[in-house]
């Protein structure tokens, strides 16, 4: 193949699938856009169209592609059995950590396809309106109207501060280590008082079938499942890097799981638990 044909796409591939991966929250379907996102590239340059900006045609390409995905499988995902979260992800040395952290990916999954897409089009791409209205479809008043709604619920949704990843790491394993002794009270004192805890075994292992909120029942609830897991046999637990943060891989009596946290750098906000074993493959490997 050319250099014409093979350099450019290269070039954007690394924010390409971050843009996919956020606005999906599944590395492999991000892949699986990145391959039809090739395809229509391959075919536009076999063609010899002229494309001014190769860098704004293919993260509009991509951005349409998850669209489509997102409208084919929204009664897939509205009838997914418990909590959802997004598939963990390994990215190489990511430039902002923060923005594709999976307490992030979820904050996003709460805005509309339509709101999702125009935020990252003008946040990570530093798309115009107008650019925004003619990659969507949309007019630019509708554009600033998302990406005024998109941001009002990341700065609610988001902490006000980012911990260094050690000091993540940190505060992962003294929740970790607390939880396997046993002290209730040391694991309600490094969690905020409306903590939550997130498990999503998608029906195929057993997980929590509702979000768990308040820090007693999220203390309680992680000190029991510790202590079921060390009663099981092959118990074990080995850090990875995950979604650019430190995280865990628990395998217990259901298997592996993927643990991350979300926090200020001071108290745990969120505990993530990702069990479903389709979502684990990426972060397996």
């Amino acid at each position: 193949m050319s250099d014409a044909l093979t350099e450019p796409f290269a070039e954007h591939r690394g924010p390409l699938f971050s843009l996919a991966y956020r606005m999906l929250g599944s590395g492999s379907e991000a892949e699986d856009v990145l391959q039809d996102a090739w395809l229509r590239w391959r075919n536009v340059v076999e063609k010899g169209e002229e494309i001014r900006n190769r860098g704004a045609w293919l993260s509009t390409c991509v951005t349409r592609l998850c669209l489509d995905r997102l409208r084919a499988s929204k009664r897939r995902r509205e009838e997914y059995f418990g909590p959802w979260l997004p598939e963990p992800e390994v990215f190489e040395e990511p430039a902002d950590p923060q923005a594709i952290s999976l307490a992030f990916v979820l904050l996003l999954e709460a805005l509309s396809p339509q709101e999702r897409a125009v935020y990252l089009l003008r946040e990570a791409f530093d798309y115009q309106h107008e650019e925004i209205a003619s990659a969507l479809g949309v007019s630019a008043q509708v554009s600033r109207k998302a990406l005024s709604r998109a941001r009002e619920h990341v700065r609610k949704g988001r902490p006000r501060f980012a911990p260094s990843p050690g000091r993540h790491a940190e505060l992962l394993m003294r929740f970790t280590h607390a939880c396997q002794t046993g002290d209730v009270a040391s694991v309600e004192a490094m969690l905020s008082e409306d903590a939550r805890a997130m498990t999503d075994g998608g029906g195929k292992v057993s997980a929590a079938t509702r979000v768990i909120r308040g820090r007693s029942a999220v203390a309680r609830f992680f000190v029991g499942l510790a202590a079921k897991a060390a009663r099981g046999s092959g118990f074990s637990v080995r850090p990875i890097q995950a979604n650019g943060w430190p995280a865990l891989v628990v395998v217990g009596p259901n298997g592996p799981s993927v643990v991350t946290i979300e926090t200020d750098g001071e108290v745990v906000n969120s505990v993530f638990v990702a069990s479903n074993p389709d979502k684990l493959s990426r972060v397996e490997r």
